[in-house]
């Protein structure tokens, strides 16, 4: 197990604009204390479990699960988090009582993702929305320590680029330092999820200790990646979007050396249609 000991600093400070239409975020700055967190093992063999999740194969020493199950034992288990978008499941729960915190369209619509029109974008436009989301995002957070998880990925901090310019990666970033926050003060690593081409601001800015990060290999963004994590990233390939065999991807040396191949719906082994593959 690979620890970091994060440096001291004072605030992260992200002002608030005066009530204006767009409430852009200042510049953000890392000035906040922070403890030391356990980062997740690498190179490690991974377990993507966040469709089903089932007694891990022999050998696997990482999992990813959702926050809803329960962590694997004797592994190290990262709880997944829709941070930026809503889970299918509580669709109901968010237009009939947190509707003010949806993004919404012109006229009045809730936004939704045009790849999982299940989900709807939260707004994190403005300080109060992510002061709001924040803590209920947290209490998710929350969950996931108090279940024994040992680290979190926050999924969709690029909700920004299906927002038809409503969001800015600012916004996401401010909103995403409240939940960076969360996660240390309860001892756990947290990893950025998506946005390759911000990942050296979402390392220093935001206080992002490792990656997640699906198919860098098929949009070749893996040495993006690394270049800020270094070995701490985690990817998975899917075998619909698969480029070459994956015993090249394993073979090409920007792939993270922490890479598993999985089914795309990431179904259980009683399944026909489940695959699951690692370098």
């Amino acid at each position: 197990m690979s620890v970091r000991v994060l440096p001291l600093a004072a605030l992260f400070l992200v002002a608030a604009c005066s009530a204006g239409a767009d409430d852009e975020p200042a510049p953000a700055k890392r000035t906040v204390e922070r403890a030391a967190v356990t980062l997740p093992p690498s190179p490690a063999v991974l377990d993507y479990q966040l469709g089903t999740a089932y007694q891990p194969p022999a050998g696997v020493t990482l999992i990813a699960r959702d926050s809803t199950a329960a962590p694997a034992p004797g592994v190290h288990n990262v709880c997944y988090v829709n941070g930026f978008q809503t889970q299918p499941q509580d669709r109901e729960l968010w237009l009939t009582q947190r509707k003010h915190l949806l993004l919404t369209g012109s006229g009045g619509e809730p936004v939704i993702d045009p790849d999982w029109p299940d989900e709807f974008l939260l707004d994190t436009s403005t300080p109060s929305n992510r002061d709001e989301l924040a803590r209920i995002t947290g209490e998710s957070i929350t969950r996931c320590a108090d279940r024994g998880f040992g680290s979190v990925e926050i999924d969709n901090l690029d909700s920004y680029s299906r927002s038809g310019g409503r969001l800015t990666v600012d916004h996401n970033m401010a909103y995403a330092a409240l939940l960076s926050a969360r996660a240390h003060d309860r001892g756990l690593p947290i990893g950025q999820k998506n946005s390759a081409e911000v990942s050296r601001r979402a390392h220093d800015e935001v206080g992002f200790d490792f990656a997640v990060t699906e198919e860098c290999h098929a949009f070749s963004e893996c040495a993006t990646y690394t270049g800020v994590y270094g070995v701490h990233v985690m990817d998975i390939e899917y075998t619909d979007k698969l480029r070459g065999t994956f015993a090249e991807v394993c073979a090409d040396p920007a792939t993270p050396r922490t890479t598993t191949l999985r089914d795309r719906k990431l179904v259980g082994p009683d399944n026909s249609n489940y695959v699951f593959q690692h370098c």
